[in-house]
């Protein structure tokens, strides 16, 4: 609002001055006329982010800024859109302003993107000025976080109803010690899940927050793989799941520690949750063209084609039973790309069902390790 009332009296000058012009006109020579002050209003006009268009009484295009044509809005002298035609009549007729009127794709013909209008009447004569803001990213922002929170609200839901049921199964069978045995140990998984689950939402928050990265220091990749196998190594043994590691660069990377670890964690607890007891999953480091990029590549079940493309979408699962089966809550992975993202590097996957999968995070090498001979150890 204070950006439309701003623009409209900018726009109201100019509208009054090329009256008094018009006024003039005849008494002053052709040579002086204001083209200069004209086109000064226009390039100020077009520096300006929004989209910004006034029209006459007719409804003709007396200024355009470059951002309203971008938006498809105008072509030549018209407007190209019937709903603002139709907005800029309203306001003509009533005076009042418009806010916030949503224009589709459909609407704009130019791509998916939504607009706010706002509109104002600048003068008696139906001079009219029409203010666009492109809220396409602003809407769906607000789309994911709406998503987020109902999401976020149903896996609450889920650890938090099963242990309340818990609790009264277990009062009903105070006399029967195997069955509070029973009923301990899932309300123990329970609450391990709904642990995970907190802990998940909260590094997903932080990694989201203003500053995701707090620290850019040198970081081993050896010493990134060596503490993630570590934290990895009790569920893997549960599973006799043997974790292999070979080729681990010598080489370092520029982030925060912490975060890479979590990355290469989630990754491998992934990788196991997913896999076939008695089989390897194996770790590979490697640099490439400025980039160090660590392999996580297991024999499972792999991920149907057109699920890979959605994997890393937070509490996105492809078999949703197995998932809630290995406490799994679809935050692992968007974990991974976020830390990814924020260190200037990014995550991908290859898979082949009832093969297996290999998730690669590419993270940039510190600068001096960028420039070093490539070195190349084998670690056991």
């Amino acid at each position: 609002m204070e950006a439309l009332i701003a623009l409209a009296g900018f726009l109201a000058g100019i509208s009054v001055t090329f009256a008094m012009v018009a006024v003039r006109r005849r008494s002053v020579p052709e040579s002086l006329e204001p083209e200069v002050g004209f086109d000064v209003a226009r390039r100020v006009v077009d520096l300006m982010e929004p989209g910004a268009v006034v029209v006459d009484d007719a409804d003709a295009v007396v200024l355009a800024n470059a951002a309203a044509r971008g938006l498809g809005v105008v072509r030549g002298r018209e407007l190209a859109v019937p709903h603002l035609i139709r907005l800029a009549a309203t306001v003509r007729r009533t005076g009042q302003r418009q806010e916030d009127v949503r224009l589709t794709a459909e609407l704009l013909g130019a791509g998916p993107r939504t607009v706010g209008v706002q509109a104002m009447r600048l003068d008696n004569r139906g001079t009219v000025a029409l203010l666009l803001l492109d809220v396409t990213e602003s809407r769906r922002i607000e789309d994911v976080r709406r998503d987020f929170m109902a999401n976020v609200s149903h896996e609450l839901k889920t650890p938090v109803g099963a242990l309340s049921l818990l609790a009264e199964a277990m009062q009903d069978a105070s006399d029967d010690p195997a069955a509070i045995r029973r009923f301990s140990a899932r309300a123990v998984h329970e609450a391990q899940r709904l642990n995970r689950l907190v802990r998940e939402l909260i590094d997903l928050s932080r990694l989201q927050g203003g500053d995701p990265l707090p620290e850019r220091d040198p970081v081993s990749v050896r010493v990134v793989i060596a503490e993630s196998i570590d934290r990895t190594r009790l569920a893997a043994d549960a599973k006799a799941i043997r974790l292999s590691v070979s080729g681990a660069a010598a080489e370092r990377v520029l982030g925060a520690e912490g975060q890479l670890v979590t990355a290469v964690t989630n990754l491998l607890a992934n990788a196991v949750a997913y896999s076939t007891p008695g089989t390897t999953v194996t770790v590979t480091a490697r640099s490439q063209s400025g980039f160090a990029e660590i392999a996580v590549i297991d024999q499972g079940v792999g991920i149907p084609p057109g699920d890979q493309d959605r994997i890393f979408e937070r509490f996105y699962r492809v078999d949703p039973a197995r998932a809630t089966a290995t406490g799994g809550n679809g935050l692992g992975l968007a974990i991974v790309k976020h830390i990814a993202t924020n260190h200037g590097g990014g995550v991908r996957v290859s898979s082949l069902l009832g093969t297996g999968s290999t998730f690669t995070l590419r993270i940039p090498l510190a600068p001096d390790a960028a420039l070093a001979p490539r070195q190349t150890q084998e670690v056991s």
